[in-house]
Parts: C-alpha cells; structure tokens; sequence
C-alpha cells in the first residue's frame, strides 16, 4: 500500500495489499471539489497485491487519492472510500465529520479523509542526531500542541506545531534534557476528540494540526518536522515518538470505517471467539500485528520516521506488538526480532509501555538490551514512600537501585517516571488525593483510583489564606522530594513537560480529551515556580557530574524508629550521597562512605549539620558531593 511517484514515467504506482477483495479501484479526486471522483482506475491482482499506474496527464491537477475495494468477506464495503493506510500525507475537508463517516452502506466521499499523492521521489534520509550512553538519558515528555498553545512569545497560527516546539529547544536544553519523547504525531482522526493522539488513523503521515501554515515551511509537513529534529539535534538533544501500532480509531463494531476494515478485516484486527473485536488496547480493537501485511505496515512507518531524523521510538501499549495470530500472549515474537534488527541497523532506540489492558510483561519479555521499558512500578514505589507509606522503604529501595528484580542484567533498561501524560502533574500529586475528571464527560468514572497521592493538607488550590502559605511550601517542597529520587536513582529518568514550573490540570488525571487550558502548559506558571524550576536545572547539573552506576545503598542511624518501616532512605551515586527523610519528624543521619562531603542541593535546609551527621527537616531530601 503506497503511492510512489516516477518522476521519469511522469505517474504513480499505486500498490494495495488485500487477500480477500474479488476488485479494487484507484479514486482520484480534485481537492476544488471533493464531492466528486475525477478519476477511476483498475487495480491489477497478483497474488494479495494490487497495483494501478496513475498517469499524472490523465488526472490535471487533481491530487488526491483513495480505494474502493469490492468483496464479500466481512467489513468490505465498495461503497466506502477508504484512506491509504499508508499514506505519507493526509488532506480532510472542510467538512469532515467523523459522525457521516460511520454510516455504512453510503458513499461517504465527501467527508472522508485523503490520502495526498506525493510530487516528488523518495528523500534521503536525515542524518542522525546525537546518541547518549543511557546513563546520561534525561526524558522530557511533551505534546506538541499542549506546549505552544499558551506561549505568549508565538502568533495564534504558530501555536500548537512543530515550528512552535522547535523555538522551545533552547529552553529545554538548559534545563539538562538530553532527549524528548513526542506524544503521537501520526495522523489522528481531528474530529474523533482523543487530544493526545492515541487514536491512529495513519502510520505514515504526519498529523496535520501540527503543521504550521505560514512562516518558512508554508505547510510542508516533512520540511517543518525535518527542521524541528534538526533543532533539538543541535542542542543535542535527541527526538524519540511515542507511537500507537496498537489498535486504530476504527475502534469495535460501531466504529468508523476508514480503511483497515474494509480492505482486510481478518488479517488487520484480531477477533475473539465469539466474533467481536478484541479490546486488550481498551480503544476499541487490536491490531493482529503478527500478521506480515500488519506487521509491514508498522515496519514502514518506522522507517519513515526514521528517515525523518526520529533517534528512537516509544511503544504504546507495546505487550500487544508480540501476541500471536489470534492474540495470545507469546514468549518470542517474529515482528518484536524484526523490529529489534530494524533498531539496530537503523541505531535507533526502542522503549516499550510493556503492559495493556491484559498483560503486565515488564522485564525480560523483550529481547536483550536493545529495549528499554517505562516502569510503572517505580512510579508506584516512589509515590508511596513519597507520601510515607507504611511499608514502602523497602520497595522503592530496590526501585533506586535500578529495579534488579525486573532488570538482573540491565539496571540502565528502566525507564523512571513518577508522573506522564497520563495521570496526575507532579503539582497535583502533591494537591489533591482524589482526581477531577467529571470534564472529561464519563461521569468521573474514567482514570485510574490508585493515584497514591497526597494533598498536604488541603484538597486543591481552593484554601484558606490561613493555611495557604504552610501547604504550599509543604507542596513545593515534596515537589523538589519526588525530583531527586527521580532524578538520582539508577536507570533513565523521564519527567513531564511543565512539571519543573508545577504545572496543574486541576485535578484531571486523564485529560485525554481535554484540548483547551487543562492540558495546555500555563507559561505564566513559569514565574509563580522559578525557584523550582532552578532547583530542577541545579539537580540535573548534579546528576550529569557523577557517574550512576553503581548505586549504592547505606543504612541510616535512626532511633527509635528503625527498619523499613523508617520513612527514610539512602543511597550513594558516585559522588553523590542522598539522604530521604519522609517522616513528618526530624531524623539525624549519618553518612557511611568515606570522603569529605558538603551539601549541594536540599529540598529543605537540614536543621542542622557537621561532617558526617546531618539532621535533616521532616519531609525532606538532602544531596551531598564530595569535595
């Protein structure tokens, strides 16, 4: 499936993968008047493949492009114009309606997506960006549009792009970042409402809400993304994709028919046993990525976003990239070994979400060290000894060390979080032990109950003058906490763009549908929080001048509350020494590792202090160095 254009022949190749279409045709369609085909052509079968030559004489200016495809098999649907599923670029009108295009059995023509015919050859490919040792991988996640939409520095057509990113690459640079992690920007469905991007309509395309219209790219998507990459490159920062192969936005049975479906429903979608879509994703369906026609499809998307300059990729509920033909679990996976290869020829990174709505596989179920995996039980263990959970100690002990029960060979494999996208800011871990989702229009139902989060004392910024400024140091300080264990344990830290100027959502710990000032970072926030923000810069300079591994635990002389159950912790990285006190009394430590040692950075002043004896303040971490 793809349209390549011979500059030579003047014409396209247009190829389409379906075993169970008895015809196929080629729609060509002039963007003037989308209502109508201009041109027809017959697709030829050879074997599952497809292909028609569409001569770019026989079209004029037309420049739009989509199938029909006829069978009986279940899903086909000849009425139905269907988007390329590969398509490089994607053009909707100005209509379109993602309701109209549910109906079946009508010719949705009008309302319906492009694909885009390409005017030029294949490119070459960008040149590689800067490749850090993990130990020196700092993550930023960030959407793209929710960045830039409040930046005051940007006119209202910049906002939300590519462009608008790149003006922040200095910025994130002198914060210590070392690489971002883009939510989705495949092409999604605008009117389907999942803001984040986790509703794929495409692979191949970039998503053209993304893509400025004016300035210097004049809405070249591939231009503008290719200038981006080479930005944050410059910085040396590297540019990873949070990428959804998972399932489409075809969702189940009642959902939208845009192209998988038709073409081949039974070997795109896996099907339970009783003929409905599976729903391990919890969107709808799951692709049958073991089937090859699928498995090409993600495959050449990689590619493509690679030859854009992308240094790596992150797998959304990747678990499910590794089920067999009808979607059970297996221990070895044919696309997840070709998609290692593909890494490794292309020396790109792969990170995998290793869990879905049925499997928790983090650990070894993907191959080697070529993967690295978001740990969600870091994020877990350190928001419960954040708060002083009874018992805690203990696990997130093993989570500063590197997680050695999930990674035994490979500490550096584990990528940290205490907050993403999805689930509370770090501002609201610390306001509010309840979420605020009624927004999101399912009642409060939806996002997670297990936020382990505590409010310090007051639920959300609704307080009394009285108690205002206690909570809110209280707050900003147990912010600073949850930093240095992220940013000091073993493994590869990942924060969440705003987090370093406390931003809020309020509450929300899904907003994935929220595309307005709830998820938009709040730059005014960046003033209010400038002392946090430096404490976050500070704590990276730290972290970049001592080496990680091995991290190195140390008990603590603490009477009469010993153990585990001391709500205190620490640990040395090279040199560094971090001392954790989450007990809401003071606690003396001592240090144990030789050397001279001053402070460098602290949540909280020690209430007191001398060469090896700190008392640190309730509630607070305190980093040596050596001297």
């Amino acid at each position: 499936m793809a349209a390549v254009w011979d500059a030579i022949g003047r014409s396209w190749t247009v190829t389409l993968w379906s075993s169970v279409a008895d015809a196929a045709t080629v729609v060509i369609v002039d963007r003037a008047d989308p209502q109508q085909q201009t041109h027809t052509f017959d697709m030829v079968r050879d074997g599952h493949g497809w292909t028609a030559t569409v001569a770019a004489a026989a079209i004029g200016d037309a420049d739009l492009y989509g199938f029909r495809v006829h069978g009986d098999a279940p899903g086909c649907d000849s009425s139905k114009f269907l988007l390329d599923p590969q398509a490089r670029e994607v053009w909707f009108p100005p209509e379109h309606d993602r309701d109209a295009a549910r109906v079946r059995g009508t010719d949705t023509l009008g309302t319906s997506p492009f694909g885009v015919l390409p005017m030029s050859g294949m490119r070459s490919a960008t040149p590689a960006g800067p490749r850090h040792p993990l130990d020196q991988l700092v993550v930023y996640e960030v959407h793209v549009r929710g960045a830039t939409m409040c930046d005051p520095g940007l006119n209202e057509t910049m906002r939300g792009t590519f462009a608008a990113l790149t003006r922040h690459a200095e910025r994130i640079a002198a914060l210590g970042i070392t690489a971002i992690e883009l939510l989705p920007v495949h092409q999604f469905d605008p009117a389907e409402g999942n803001y984040w991007g986790y509703m794929p309509l495409v692979w191949s395309a970039l998503h053209d809400g993304y893509v400025s219209t004016d300035g210097l790219y004049g809405g070249a998507a591939d231009d503008e993304f290719r200038a981006m990459v080479q930005t944050f490159h410059n910085r040396g920062i590297e540019v990873i994709l949070d990428v959804v192969y998972n399932h489409t936005t075809e969702e189940d049975h009642d959902g939208p028919t845009f192209n998988l479906r038709a073409i081949d429903d039974a070997a795109y979608y896996v099907r339970n046993a009783d003929g409905t879509y599976d729903d391990d994703s919890g969107c709808g369906n799951v692709v049958r990525a073991a089937h090859p026609a699928a498995g090409t499809l993600i495959l050449d998307s990689l590619a493509r976003f690679a030859d854009l300059g992308v240094d790596g990729f992150r797998f959304d509920l990747g678990s499910l990239l590794g089920r067999d033909l009808d979607g059970h679990v297996q221990r070895n996976s044919e696309l997840i070994d070709e998609i290692t290869a593909f890494a490794v020829a292309r020396d790109v990174r792969l990170i995998c979400e290793p869990w879905d709505m049925a499997a928790y596989q983090i650990g070894d179920a993907f191959p080697g060290r070529t993967w690295a995996q978001w740990n969600g039980k870091f994020r877990d263990d350190c928001r419960s000894f954040l708060r002083a959970e009874n018992g805690a100690t203990e696990a997130f002990a093993t989570r500063v060390l590197g997680s050695p029960d999930l990674f035994p060979d490979a500490p550096g494999r584990s990528i940290n979080f205490v907050t993403a996208h999805d689930g509370f800011t770090v501002y609201d871990l610390v306001s509010y032990e309840h979420k605020r989702n009624q927004a999101n229009g399912q009642n409060g139902h939806d996002g997670t109950d297990d936020n382990r989060s505590w409010n310090c004392g007051w639920e959300g910024d609704d307080m009394p003058e009285a108690a205002a400024a206690a909570v809110s140091a209280l707050r900003l300080q147990q912010i600073k906490n949850a930093f240095v264990m992220l940013m000091l344990s073993a493994g590869v830290p990942m924060m969440l763009a705003g987090d370093e100027f406390a931003q809020t959502q309020r509450g929300n710990n899904n907003p994935y549908n929220q595309d307005n000032e709830t998820t938009w970072l709040d730059w005014s926030r960046q003033q209010r929080f400038a002392e946090l923000t430096e404490f976050v810069r500070d704590l990276l300079a730290l972290r970049r001048s001592s080496p990680s591994i091995p991290v190195v635990l140390h008990g603590v002389d603490i009477a009469p509350d010993t153990g585990w159950e001391s709500h205190s912790l620490a640990w040395q990285r090279g040199d560094l020494y971090v001392m954790a006190n989450m007990w809401w009394e003071p606690l003396e430590f001592t240090v144990h590792a030789e050397g001279g040692w001053q402070i460098g950075l602290s949540s909280a002043p020690p209430v007191a202090s001398g060469t090896d004896r700190f008392r640190l303040a309730p509630r607070s971490t305190v980093v040596l160095r050596r001297c």
